[in-house]
């Protein structure tokens, strides 16, 4: 029989503080264990009456360079990587409390996140982990940005991600990154970097966004030769005193050197991780994705937590699927035969319930002598 999976929390708080990426202010985050069923929810502690907010897919108000959250009038941006660390170690329930409008961004990824949770340790809980078992295809494309997304059933019910990041940059070239297993999140993305283009950064600092960024929370790409004039502009936009690197050559600004080959896509990859937590449960589906950025990953988001409200309570009724047991196999596990024994297929066992099939053919003994 299939064993249920139990959700678990973490086994003692963990704490951080850092800078945010685009409001450029320290925060001091917490993340908490917290009750079964809890799922994913911040908390403003900055403020009066400290209020939540739900990590919920419906309540993104915002997708520009990162995840913004809103409930009741309050807001929480920058939220895609510390939930990618949640979900990539398999943290079913957490109360995330931040001391600002932000979550830190640390070095740009998520490995900090991930370092602590496997320090603090994790404890099972009582209650069963919620899972979406994909069983048709859903698909979603913005023809404007050229985003596409597919998610497919995956016969041995991992959730896995293939991503195809194409920015039409001599530098960065077009890049393809997968994760085959939610278990491989730790050691094959969560160290992977944001990244952006140099030539982005002055209209974004010029939009009140990156604030809090530098060659040490960011990957950096420089597509032509910059003179040091244009790199002091762009670090006097930033609030820094320089950018302390040499820009002479196209390829990466920072002095320390990509983590992987494709570390960008990877993290395209991871942020698609975050976004897709905010559907509250477990995927189980291999998700595609040519282009990715939030925008798309959240729209995708609301198609899959839609499918899942659609799908609640029903049970899987495609016969053509792979079994669990065969007829054969049944035949060794029960004393009854033809034609008492009225099961021919088990598809699915928990600890609650069971999902199966008998074909009727019309040489069944009931029909013997019914129609006229």
């Amino acid at each position: 029989m299939a064993k249920t999976v139990l959700q678990r929390t973490l086994s003692a708080p963990v704490e951080f503080s850092g800078i945010g990426l685009h409001t450029g202010e320290t925060t001091v985050m917490t993340v908490l264990p917290a009750p079964d069923n809890h799922g994913y929810k911040f908390q403003r502690i900055d403020l009066p009456e400290q209020p939540i907010i739900n990590a919920d897919a419906d309540l993104v108000v915002g997708t520009q360079r990162g995840t913004t959250l809103e409930q009741n009038g309050v807001q929480v941006h920058t939220t895609e990587h510390i939930l990618a660390a949640l979900y990539g170690c398999e943290v079913d329930n957490a109360l995330i409390q931040v001391t600002g409008p932000e979550i830190p961004i640390m070095d740009g990824s998520a490995q900090a996140f991930v370092d602590a949770f496997e320090g603090a340790g994790y404890t099972e809980q009582e209650a069963p982990r919620v899972y979406f078992k994909l069983r048709r295809n859903i698909a979603f494309e913005n023809k404007e940005k050229e985003v596409e997304m597919l998610a497919v059933p995956e016969p041995h019910d991992e959730f896995r991600l293939t991503v195809m990041v194409d920015y039409r940059s001599p530098v960065l070239g077009t890049q393809h990154a997968s994760m085959h297993k939610l278990q491989d999140f730790k050691e094959d993305i969560a160290k992977c970097r944001t990244f952006v283009f140099l030539k982005e950064v002055k209209a974004l600092a010029q939009s009140n966004l990156i604030k809090g960024g530098d060659l040490n929370n960011a990957v950096v790409l420089i597509e032509r030769p910059y003179a040091e004039t244009e790199l002091q502009e762009i670090a006097d936009l930033l609030g820094k005193q320089s950018l302390h690197a040499q820009a002479d050559v196209p390829g990466v600004l920072n002095t320390s050197p990509l983590r992987y080959q494709n570390e960008p896509a990877r993290h395209k990859l991871l942020d698609i991780m975050g976004d897709l937590a905010l559907t509250g449960k477990f995927i189980q589906a291999h998700i595609l994705a040519a282009r990715p950025g939030h925008a798309g990953n959240v729209s995708f988001a609301k198609i899959l937590k839609k499918k899942m409200k659609e799908e609640l309570g029903k049970p899987n009724l495609d016969t053509n699927r792979p079994s669990l047991f065969d007829i054969n196999q049944i035949a060794g596990m029960l004393p009854h035969r033809y034609p008492f024994l009225l099961v021919d297929k088990i598809f699915e066992v928990d600890d609650t319930s069971i999902v199966g099939c008998k074909n009727v053919t019309v040489n069944e003994p009931f029909f013997q002598g019914h129609f006229p």
